[in-house]
């Protein structure tokens, strides 16, 4: 990295977490907080005047405009700044939800400040973060130069039906074939990928465009 600071903004509808989230990035010799916002559409009014913004820490349930909703009017008016997902949450849904949105990685509230800053930087020097919630094995085959493994129809139907909160054995209906079957299909793409969870299948379909969303 350069000696050039990192830009940043925060938003989070709690201003006790927010500022002080704030106060603490600053004191990181290589990060610059530009504004701090409650929710998007205050978001919204603020980037107008910080367009050299280079990452924002998203919180995810605000008020008016949630971070699912933010963060997808940033990838389409400011595709260039990137979104670093900070919740309360650990679920697959909300991970799931934040990266479909167009976040770039994911990280607990709960963080230690050195992780928070490592998924910063990374986040800045390689596009996206990829930590143990979201499938850690993922970063190895992202980063990885190999050729696109192959995958049959069903697999790619199977893979669609993942990033939906349907249950393996509703997939399995959705698909008119048997629970086991399904479950032949997700052993069939971890070892084919080398990944352990349904959360990096998803990740891992969503940043090599198998899927829509």
């Amino acid at each position: 990295m350069s000696d050039k600071k990192i830009s940043i903004a925060v938003v989070d509808d709690h201003t006790l977490f927010r500022s002080g989230l704030a106060s603490l990035l600053n004191e990181f010799d290589d990060i610059s907080i530009s504004f701090e916002a409650e929710n998007g559409i205050d978001f919204q009014d603020k980037i107008k005047f910080h367009s050299h913004v280079q990452l924002v820490l998203m919180d995810i349930n605000m008020p008016l405009m949630d971070g699912y909703e933010t963060t997808k009017w940033i990838k389409n008016n400011y595709p260039h700044i990137l979104v670093l997902a900070l919740s309360m949450f650990d679920n697959e849904k909300e991970i799931i939800g934040m990266l479909k949105a167009g976040a770039g990685g994911y990280l607990v509230k709960e963080s230690k400040p050195v992780d928070l800053h490592l998924a910063i930087v990374t986040m800045v020097e390689k596009g996206f973060y990829v930590n143990e919630l979201v499938s850690g094995r993922l970063l190895t085959s992202l980063k990885n130069d190999k050729l696109t493994p192959h995958f049959t129809e069903k697999e790619l139907a199977f893979l669609q039906f993942c990033s939906s909160e349907l249950t393996y054995k509703e997939i399995a209906d959705k698909m008119g074939v048997s629970p086991r079957t399904v479950d032949n299909y997700r052993e069939a793409l971890f070892a084919k990928l080398n990944i352990k969870s349904r959360t990096g299948l998803v990740v891992y379909a969503i940043k090599n465009g198998l899927i829509s969303i």
